[in-house]
């Protein structure tokens, strides 16, 4: 029986994993209005479906990469009701991340569960050194390299574009066009009767650039560059994400490992597909108000330097630096919205302890039926 738990639990997990982090990928897109929402979930459905299904062939290797070796002793993680407090934990933590709209990260969550559930079993052994280098250390680290490193690339990236002669475009809207002017409308444009004209501003409008870069016009390069980086990331989360839940089912032994990795990566596609919305609002809009060039940005900074933190070691979270890429630009151009970064903020430092705590609970009960 505990092992049929134990495998709805981790399917529970998996479905928030999904639901709180498939969008993030492509926030961007949204946010800057390159794709519309369901669009964009489509892309990031799919390519973190495939990154999911592509985990396979390397999930031997990634699972040994997180088991919660050298947090607790390693006759605990192996037993059933310990594995499934830690996953029953950390998927309520994450889905009611989820549900306020919190982007949080699954990889802290399984962290405060581990610590959680391992201070009811064996007390003051657990590991606390290891606690610092996997939660505190990328908790404060990375999001204000990205932060920092956002800032820095998106002003030279803003003054190469105008040095190349390529310009932002401002509009109005037309019915349902958008239509680029040069100036403010003319008299005669505005003394149609059944128009309404006026100039947008950046918040109003979409800006569009003008020019060409190497030969290529820059509007739909730097389109065709944003929806590659975002799949790309979503790609990578679901190619790094499924093999450490995957991993949580290795006790149940009710399947073949592809057969898991499959199911565990439809679930992660259905958690994405139903539940993003609330994450994707928060990621996309409220942190930074972004445009076409800003918002692939923010998404090469944070590929950057999750690529650059792991050749490292340094255990960053993508989540907490994609987060901090879109703050920082969002601080050059203006829009940083800072009460939502104080929000999200508290989630990320209330994420170890809620999850400890459910985790602690949870198999406290567990271990006292099976007595």
């Amino acid at each position: 029986m505990l092992l049929i738990f134990l495998f709805l639990a981790v399917l529970l997990l998996t479905y928030s994993n999904g639901a709180n982090d498939n969008f993030k990928g492509v926030a961007t897109l949204w946010g800057s209005g390159t794709l519309a929402y369901r669009p964009a979930l489509v892309l990031a459905t799919v390519a973190t479906f495939a990154g999911s299904v592509c985990s396979y062939f390397f999930a031997e290797e990634l699972i040994k990469n997180f088991s919660g070796k050298g947090l607790v002793p390693d006759e605990i993680i192996g037993s059933v009701d310990f594995t499934l407090s830690v996953a029953l934990a950390a998927g309520v933590t994450v889905l009611l991340a989820t549900r306020f709209g919190f982007p949080i990260s699954t990889t802290h969550g399984l962290v405060g569960a581990l610590v959680g559930a391992g201070l009811v079993a064996v007390g003051m052994a657990v590991n606390f050194g290891k606690l610092g280098t996997t939660f505190f250390l990328p908790l404060v680290l990375g999001p204000i390299l990205a932060v920092g490193v956002g800032s820095l690339v998106y002003v030279l990236f803003h003054r190469g574009r105008r040095a190349a002669g390529i310009t932002e475009e401002s509009c109005v809207c037309v019915g349902d066009a958008w239509v680029p002017v040069a100036s403010a409308p003319t008299a005669a444009f505005t003394a149609l009767p059944t128009l309404q004209a006026g100039v947008g501003t950046p918040a109003e409008c979409q800006n569009l650039y003008q020019g060409k870069f190497v030969g290529l016009h820059f509007q739909p390069l730097i389109n065709n560059l944003h929806y590659f980086s975002a799949a790309a990331m979503s790609f990578a989360r679901g190619l790094n994400d499924t093999p450490k839940l995957v991993g949580l089912l290795l006790l149940c032994k009710f399947f073949a490992l592809p057969v898991n990795v499959l199911i565990l990566a439809v679930a992660m596609a259905i958690g994405g597909w139903l539940n993003a919305k609330k994450v994707a609002d928060t990621m996309s809009k409220k942190i930074s108000r972004l445009n076409h060039g800003q918002g692939f940005t923010a998404n090469m900074v944070t590929s950057l330097l999750v690529i650059f933190a792991s050749k490292l070691g340094l255990p960053v979270s993508t989540t907490h630096v994609s987060v901090g890429s879109i703050y920082g630009i969002g601080l050059v151009n203006g829009t940083a919205n800072s009460k939502e970064i104080a929000k999200i903020g508290l989630s990320w430092l209330l994420t170890l302890p809620v999850a400890a705590l459910l985790s602690a609970g949870f198999y406290f009960a567990f271990h006292s039926l099976g007595r």
